[in-house]
């Protein structure tokens, strides 16, 4: 069997491959809310194969929405439409996840194709929040630092938020840690200047992610998984780096935590990363052999042998797939035939299985 379609086991829950489905923005709810929209997105990707579908981030509270239009957790009436999407991902054999996000200083944006830029109060914008008073670039208003009250607001929208994931069927919770959102900024010295118990030496800087994680843990059941994404890397000296991530995945794991989604960058503004097909795999198994955790790496991956070769290599346990598979919301079907592996189509597609 190829190693891109053997099963993967993370306490109660069995993936039937190691595809999954990254997070990917859609920028198409309002108030929070799932759509058809995002029904057919995550539906389409469950009937193309996936063992894991991780829906795009969801906002723990209003203005941890990256947009007005991202889709929201912050309240019970989000539960019903999102249990809808839930239902049918693992009516196709599919695991429902659900990634759990607050935006930080990186909040209150315009949709990407209306130019991403920060919308102002009377375009629909609201005031952001960060570790400190520091902002992401000239282009963006200055944050708001959070105080030791706005920092347990968030712990406990993070707690409010996974025991609505529950109701809604989740099956694994992510907690976003990457790519310069809240949590992150938190993690980093460049985002990071707060002179109490939240920031300076690496203990303090990722305390938040560690009360977030004891908080979910009081609401979320033991046999089901919860993963963090991290970025391993801010890719600028004296900021966040892979050492700091491999001495933080040990401690997750010890935490409980199941699973690194490994990706990186997202937290200073202009930084050169070297793309390359692959890029971020080495950060993967670095953390996978260093800290002895399970580890999912995602960037540039895009071809069947290309995702067969990491798992091959043992450089992670999990390939998650973003662009690619907006591209071809089929791709692991198409693998399977790329690795000559004989797999399950859906019954209402199996005429045109060759």
């Amino acid at each position: 069997m190829a190693n891109l379609f053997s099963p993967f086991e993370i306490k109660s829950i069995h993936l039937k491959n190691r595809i999954a489905i990254s997070p990917m923005c859609q920028y198409s709810a309002i108030d929070g809310f799932a759509n058809d929209w995002h029904l057919v997105h995550l539906g389409s990707r469950a009937v193309g194969g996936a063992g894991l579908i991780i829906s795009e981030a969801c906002a723990v509270v209003p203005e941890g929405r990256i947009s007005p239009f991202d889709l929201g957790i912050w309240k019970d009436e989000h539960i019903l439409e999102l249990k809808r999407i839930t239902t049918f991902i693992e009516s196709q054999g599919s695991v429902p996840a659900i990634q759990l996000a607050h935006a930080g200083r990186k909040a209150s944006c315009a949709q990407p194709w209306k130019g991403g830029e920060m919308l102002r109060k009377d375009e629909g914008g609201w005031q952001t929040f960060a570790p400190s008073a520091i902002a992401f670039n000239q282009m963006y208003p200055m944050p708001l630092s959070l105080s030791i009250e706005g920092i347990q607001k968030v712990v406990d929208s993070f707690k409010l938020a996974a025991k609505r994931a529950l109701e809604a069927g989740f099956k694994v919770i992510e907690i976003h840690a990457a790519h310069g959102y809240l949590i992150h900024e938190f993690f980093s010295p460049l985002s990071n200047q707060r002179t109490d118990e939240y920031g300076g030496g690496f203990q303090n800087r990722i305390r938040i992610l560690c009360e977030i994680i004891t908080a979910i843990q009081e609401v979320w059941p033991e046999n089901l998984p919860i993963f963090v994404r991290i970025s391993a890397t801010d890719w600028v000296d004296g900021g966040w780096n892979i050492e700091e991530s491999v001495e933080l995945s040990r401690i997750l794991k010890d935490v409980g935590i199941d699973l690194i989604d490994c990706s990186s960058g997202g937290n200073i503004s202009n930084v050169r990363i070297p793309l390359a097909p692959g890029y971020q795999v080495p950060f993967s198994k670095r953390i996978k052999d260093a800290a002895g955790i399970s580890t999912g790496t995602v960037g540039l991956i895009t071809e069947a042998q290309q995702a067969e070769s990491i798992l091959l290599n043992e450089e992670a346990d999990l390939i998650l797939f973003a662009r690619e598979s907006l591209r071809n919301p089929y791709f692991p079907l198409n693998a399977a035939t790329a690795l000559n592996e004989k797999i399950d189509w859906p019954i209402q597609y199996a005429r045109a299985k060759k």
